[in-house]
Order: C-alpha cells, then sequence, then structure tokens
C-alpha cells in the first residue's frame, strides 16, 4: 500500500514506439526533448550544441531540415551524437525522404502537407525501410483550410480532427509507428485538445505548448499546461519551447518530470526564499550549488533552509540537507540526521562533497 496515495499519477495507457533506442509509450519513462536552433546545414556547430543538450539530460533531439544540405548533413551529425535524431520536415517529401536514407530516427510531418498520395507512400515506404517513426505535429497556427472554415477559429475540436485525420493518412498506409502532438500558443487551447485526444487515441502523445515565450513567461506557460496533464496522466514525451538556449527547455523539462516524481535525474534542491531569519544567504548559495552540482545525473534530494523553523522538517527527508543556525554554526544533515555544525563559509565546500558523496554510493548501487 502506497503510505503517499495523493502523490500517485496513473498514466494512461499507450502504445509503445521507438525513436531510436528509446521507447516511447506504455510504461516507459517520460522522456525530455528540444529542438537545435543552429543551422543544420552547419554540422560542426549543430553537433556541439546537441553535445550540450545531451550533457544537460535530452533523451531526444530535433533538427529542423528546410533543404538538401540539411538533410546532407544528417549523415554527420548522426555519426556523432549518442541521442536519438528527429528530422522536423514540412511540405517538402524529398526532404523526408532523404532524412530517413541519412540516420534520422524520426519524422516530425503534417501528412496533409506533404503532397499526393504516391509522394505519401514515398515517405513511409521510406520510414519503414530505415526502422523511422512519425511524428504526427498538428499546430493550431497551420491547421488545414477546409478545418479553419469548419471551426471558424483554432478549437480543440478543430486540433483533434486535423491530427486524426493525418493518422489516418498514415494508417492507410498500414502505418502506425507514430506519436501525436496538438500543439497551441495557449494553454487553455493545448490543454484542452490534448484531453480530447486522449481519449480518441491510444498513440503515445508529444506534449508541448509550443512557441511559449521567453525563459520566464515560457518556462510557467509550459508547467501550467503539460503539468496539468502530466498529473492527469497524459503524455509520453516533452519537448518546452522557449525563446532561449535549448538547453535552457531541456532543464525545465527535466526540473518538470522532478517536480511530478514523474522523473528522477539530477539533484533536486528544496529551497527557502529567505527572510530575515537566514542565517547564511540562502539564495545566493542555491545558486551557486545548482552550477556546481549540475553534472550529477544520480538522483540525489538536498534542501537548503536558511533557518530552523522549516529546516529540520525539510532535512528530515531529504539526502542532504543544510538549515541556519546561530553565529554561523548551521547544520548539517545526512539521510535526515544531523551530522555537524558547518560555518556557513564552508556550506558550499561541504554540501557539494557530501552530495557528490551521495550521487557515488547510488552509482555504485546500479
Amino acid at each position: 500500500m502506497n503510505i503517499r496515495p495523493f502523490r500517485e499519477i496513473k498514466r494512461r495507457k499507450t502504445k509503445i514506439i521507438s525513436v531510436g533506442n528509446v521507447k516511447i509509450g506504455g510504461e516507459n519513462p517520460i522522456s525530455v526533448q528540444t529542438m537545435t536552433n543552429t543551422l543544420t546545414s552547419d554540422p560542426s556547430s549543430t553537433i556541439k550544441q546537441i553535445h550540450k543538450i545531451q550533457e544537460a539530460g535530452a533523451d531526444i533531439v530535433r533538427v529542423s531540415c528546410p533543404d538538401k544540405e540539411s538533410t546532407d548533413a544528417l549523415k554527420i551529425i548522426k555519426k556523432e551524437i549518442e541521442i536519438p535524431l528527429v528530422a522536423d520536415i514540412h511540405f517538402h517529401y524529398q526532404r523526408a525522404i532523404e532524412a530517413a536514407e541519412n540516420g534520422a530516427d524520426c519524422l516530425r510531418i503534417n501528412p496533409g502537407n506533404i503532397g499526393d498520395e504516391k509522394k505519401i507512400k514515398d515517405v513511409i515506404s521510406a520510414a519503414v525501410a530505415n526502422n523511422c517513426s512519425i511524428r504526427v505535429g498538428v499546430n493550431a497556427g497551420s491547421l488545414e483550410k477546409d478545418i479553419l472554415e469548419k471551426y471558424k477559429e483554432p478549437c480543440p475540436e478543430a486540433l483533434v480532427e486535423s491530427a486524426l485525420r493525418n493518422v489516418k493518412i498514415l494508417e492507410d498506409q498500414n502505418f502506425n509507428n507514430l506519436k501525436i502532438s496538438v500543439k497551441s500558443s495557449d494553454v487553455f487551447l493545448s490543454v484542452a485538445a490534448y484531453e480530447q485526444l486522449s481519449e480518441k487515441t491510444e498513440y503515445p502523445l508529444h506534449l508541448g505548448i509550443t512557441e511559449a515565450g521567453g525563459f520566464v513567461s515560457g518556462s510557467i506557460k509550459s508547467s501550467i499546461g503539460m503539468g496539468k496533464l502530466l498529473l492527469a496522466g497524459i503524455g509520453d514525451t516533452i519537448r518546452v519551447s522557449l525563446s532561449d538556449d535549448p538547453v535552457e527547455e531541456v532543464k525545465i523539462g527535466n526540473e518538470i518530470l522532478k517536480s511530478l516524481n514523474l522523473r528522477n535525474r539530477g539533484v533536486k534542491i528544496i529551497s527557502c526564499p529567505s527572510c530575515a531569519r537566514q542565517a547564511f544567504k540562502v539564495i545566493d548559495t542555491v545558486k551557486i550549488l545548482e552550477e556546481k552540482l549540475s553534472h550529477i545525473k544520480e538522483p540525489v534530494t538536498l534542501s537548503v533552509i536558511g533557518c530552523v523553523v522549516n529546516g529540520p522538517g525539510e532535512a528530515a527527508m531529504t539526502d542532504v540537507g543544510i538549515t541556519g543556525g546561530g553565529k554561523g554554526n548551521n547544520m548539517l544533515y545526512l539521510s535526515g540526521v544531523q551530522s555537524e555544525k558547518i560555518l556557513s563559509e564552508d556550506i558550499i565546500s561541504k554540501v557539494i562533497d557530501k552530495v557528490e558523496e551521495k550521487a557515488l554510493e547510488i552509482r555504485n548501487k546500479k
């Protein structure tokens, strides 16, 4: 029996597909994706960015392929990266074929804007021959004309109808190695569309609030929208869309999943906002620790609380904890138990040592 049933998330049952070596759907971990913003035709810059993305914790990366130079570059890029590669294709069916042949693990397309039935068949043949999955990606900003005329404006029903129409195009060719997204920059529209779609299909769903904005506004919109869906058990892979460095998208995506206990990667920091009771500079300390501990991949919990009001209680539930004390004497907790007093100037180095020790312990148990 779960002693904390209020934390349980019952994930919706979906089909399992493969994007390279990453399984999506079913009971597989919810994966984090992002997209490069370099020119794909510049493989050196793209590879460099993907390495940073991978180090930040991305499971899958997507690159835009607007021209043949970009699809040609996939051959080089694929050899130099470790995570699955998705090719983003719009309108040009030949680019989709080239991408599949040159190493893409998945194609992001809208079958409806690829062309006639023969072109769609050619794309599917290339996907099958190269073990390439497909994401049917529907956006509120690019719905089919007849659907917009029917519904007058983008609405949940319009996004769902478009998605299912495009899925049927693939199914009619006996292709079902696919996942679906129905994105909008409007949180309400996105959430409602995904909720409706989840009732109508068992394909895995790729969650996202598209064109969410800058780092702060986009992170908040993504957290609200995807958080609501994830809490309801909807979603199999996610992408946070920010007008920022893709590394930041990955960080926010992982944090969303960590906050819902859907993902355990890296150090999870519980910290107070600080006030006049703080015995050390909490905000500065947390900023430094976030940077210094960003390399750790093992799931370690750390509490950083400036005083004894909530400090001992939070420390009791984390692997490592530091609680502010009088005259610069702060208490270090290990596995919820008081360990030793630490001077304020020694907090950073001591906490880093203990977190790294805990990470090593977890690593050795694997």
